[in-house]
């Protein structure tokens, strides 16, 4: 009795039900994705450096990415960031400074977030979940620099589609381990009570040097994905297609 009672009493909470909105709102995610394909389909393999839009060109973590941005364009990768300031400007410098490739995937904020001038081109995308998508489609390596959450959630996101095998084992670099201290703490913490494998740490390297990141994404990326130096796709005019100038040499892929 007191239990059919208490089934009378639950009341179900209204949730979203207009089925026209949900629909407009597939619609646009649908041309989002069109959109961004459009925009990167000429990028080449890219090598994705996240980090703080915090920082400025005078502190050390905006130096070092500075300078690994630029050896990792020297291989022929084209860089991508977010776009914006701080960690994603420098990686965005870096590849210029030495005439390779630089694009951006930038988020559209109600702070209005403005691409560097450091880009050979960028597209701006709506939805976060989206914008990783678009990431991760076109990234050979991920390089993790000191940042806030949303570099916490882009590295993470990465690592549990590696884990999980819904992507391919590329390399995802955490740089500058006393940053991380805490972070490389709690994931052995996680080993010992078992809910990750003690084989889940090798699916990420961390270093404070550019030359072992360097090394690491030769025999990760370029050797791993069987990548060779290629000449530049021409894009398809029918379709209004541009493609993407540097001076830099790029990678394509063996089909």
């Amino acid at each position: 009795m007191e239990n059919n009672k208490t089934k009378s009493e639950i009341k179900f909470l209204e949730g979203p039900q207009n089925r026209w909105r949900d629909f407009k709102f597939a619609a646009d995610v649908f041309f989002e994705f069109i959109k961004g394909f459009r925009a990167l389909h000429f990028v080449g393999p890219c090598v994705t450096i996240f980090g703080s839009a915090r920082f400025k060109e005078d502190h050390i973590y905006y130096k070092q990415t500075r300078q690994l941005a630029g050896e990792i364009a020297k291989l022929g990768f084209t860089i991508m960031t977010g776009g914006g300031p701080g960690i994603m400007e420098a990686a965005n410098r870096g590849a210029k400074d030495v005439g390779g490739k630089s694009v951006g995937c930038n988020i559209i904020l109600a702070h209005e977030q403005k691409p560097n001038r450091y880009l050979d081109k960028w597209v701006n995308i709506k939805y976060f979940f989206l914008r990783k998508n678009l990431l991760i489609k076109y990234s050979y390596a991920f390089v993790v620099m000191p940042g806030g959450f949303g570099t916490l959630d882009e590295f993470f996101e990465a690592i549990t589609l590696v884990q999980t095998k819904k992507i391919n084992m590329f390399p995802i670099i955490i740089f500058d381990r006393d940053f991380y201290k805490k972070i490389l703490e709690h994931n052995d913490r996680m080993v010992r009570e078992q809910t990750i494998s003690i084989l889940d740490e090798n699916l990420y390297l961390v270093t404070d040097s550019v030359a072992e990141a360097i090394n690491h994404i030769k025999e990760k990326s370029i050797l791993a994905f069987g990548l060779k130096y290629m000449k530049p796709r021409k894009p398809f005019f029918p379709f209004f297609e541009r493609g993407i100038k540097s001076m830099g040499k790029s990678i394509g892929e063996v089909l």
